[in-house]
This record gives C-alpha cells, sequence and structure tokens, in this order.
C-alpha cells in the first residue's frame, strides 16, 4: 500500500514549498503562455497579458482567499490567526474568478482592448489552469466526496490519497479536472477548425462548459459551503450558466441583424432593377 503524498514538496531551511502551490503556479504559467501567444490574433501586446498577470494574479488570490472565509466565517472567526493560511488549502475558485474578471475590466478599459477580445484569448488557458490547479486539492485531501466502499476505477497512488477519515472518498478533484481538460480540448479544437468563431464564443462556450460541469460535480462533494439549500458553488454556477447562454444569445442576434442588414441593400438593388 502506498502511502499517502506529502503536501510539502521541498524544504529549504525554514522555507516550505508545497504542492499546492506548485500545481497553481504550473498552470498560471501555461495559461500566460497561451494567452500571449494568441494575443496578436486579436491585436493585443504580449506584454500586456504579462501586465495583467503581475496586477491580477494576487488579486485573485485574494478574492479566493477572502470568498472562502467570508462562507466558513463561524469557523475562521473563532481561529483568526488562520486565515492567511492558504498554503492548508481553502481557496475558492470562483472568488478568484470573480476578483479577476473586475481587475481584466478595468485593466481592459484602461489599455483600449476589447474585454470580449481579451476573455477570448484568456479562457482556455484559466480552464486548463483550473485542471491542473485541482490536483492541489487533491495532494491537500481536499475538495472530495461522500464515502465509499472502493475505488478501484483509480490508479493506486488516487486510491490512496482518497482514504479519508477512515474511507474512501469519491475524487471529485479528478472528475472536474478531467472536465476541464476535455474543455480545454474542445476549444482548440474549435480554434484550429472553425475559422468563423465570433467575438465571444469562446468566453460563452468556457461559461457554459465549466458552470454545467462545476455544478453537478459539486453536488457530489461533501466539504464545500452551503447556501439556502444548494452549495454557493452551485448558485454561482447557474448564474455562469444563464451569463454565458445570454452572451451567446447576443452574439446570434447580431450576427442575424447585420447579416439581414448586408443583405437588405441587394434586395433593394433588385427591385430598383
Amino acid at each position: 500500500m502506498l502511502a499517502t503524498i506529502d503536501p510539502i514538496a521541498l524544504r529549504l531551511g525554514p522555507i516550505s514549498i508545497h504542492w499546492y502551490a506548485i500545481c497553481i503556479v504550473s498552470g498560471l504559467l501555461l495559461a500566460v503562455y497561451l494567452a500571449q501567444r494568441w494575443a496578436p490574433e486579436k491585436g493585443i501586446d504580449p506584454e500586456n497579458i504579462l501586465d495583467f498577470i503581475l496586477l491580477a494574479f494576487p488579486i485573485a488570490i485574494v478574492g479566493a482567499r477572502l470568498y472562502y472565509v467570508i462562507f466558513q466565517w463561524s469557523y475562521y472567526s473563532q481561529n483568526p490567526s488562520e486565515i492567511f493560511a492558504i498554503w492548508n488549502g481553502g481557496i475558492a475558485i470562483y472568488g478568484g474568478l470573480i476578483a479577476g474578471a473586475a481587475v481584466l475590466y478595468w485593466f481592459a478599459k484602461r489599455h483600449a482592448i476589447a474585454v470580449l477580445d481579451f476573455l477570448d484569448i484568456a479562457a482556455p488557458g484559466v480552464m486548463i489552469a483550473q485542471s491542473i490547479g485541482r490536483w492541489g486539492n487533491f495532494i491537500n485531501q481536499e475538495a472530495y466526496g461522500k464515502a465509499v466502499s472502493h475505488l478501484n476505477y483509480v490508479p493506486e497512488f488516487i486510491r490512496q490519497q482518497m482514504y479519508i477519515d477512515g474511507s474512501y472518498r469519491v475524487p471529485t478533484f479528478l472528475y472536474e479536472s478531467l472536465w476541464n481538460l476535455v474543455g480545454f480540448i474542445i476549444i482548440l479544437g474549435l480554434r484550429r477548425f472553425n475559422k468563423k468563431l465570433r467575438q465571444g464564443d469562446v468566453t460563452s462556450f468556457y461559461l457554459i462548459w465549466y458552470g454545467l460541469g462545476r455544478f453537478v460535480i459539486e453536488g457530489m462533494r461533501t466539504d464545500s459551503l452551503m447556501f439556502a439549500g444548494l452549495r454557493v458553488s452551485q448558485w454561482v454556477s447557474i448564474s455562469i450558466i444563464i451569463l454565458g447562454a445570454v452572451s451567446i444569445a447576443i452574439i446570434i442576434l447580431g450576427a442575424t441583424l447585420l447579416y439581414l442588414r448586408k443583405q437588405r441593400p441587394k434586395a433593394d438593388y433588385k427591385m430598383k432593377n
């Protein structure tokens, strides 16, 4: 039987480097690389991507932690010294996304960049970063589901790490990681084979795909925050699914009106002749 994985990857004297941090930073670096690579397609200077990340990343981390602490205030009000202990986990992705989106809107307006263009090149990287980041939850033994009798369908190292409090736990982290990976692959396919992607298409797909997966998977978890009968993340998932659907409807409506407008002069010309 394999031992559980030590959450600390490396110790350098008094400094400890956690696997959780390595997963988050690895995902971030890949997201930045992809966004910088695709930025010229939208007429965006790749340097703007790096400037944005240097500003947005620390704010997103604060937002993610603040979101988590707010909904777990009953615990942190009694343990204030742990509010800043993010290396132990407790970072809510949605909190980071909300904070990051606010910074992105401000940054895009300041640098005269179309917000949807920025989101379209950022969304694929965010999705693969989320896929990688979930493995930090795995090592920290968090973001899991109910107790089950066995986990014979997963590799041994996952099975042992998911043995928590005397029971095997449903590896919801794995489901979300794979869901995001599949979504990322679909986006790559759309970018490669569909040359007529409209502004906002990739962003809308991300919102709907991620929202649907998160809503279902969050319902399997036993360690997440609750509000009004559903998990908090499920309420947020519903919101972003609706936002994505409305965004697609607006894009289709706009494209339809533009097509009809282009066709109208041709029809008028034929009538005159």
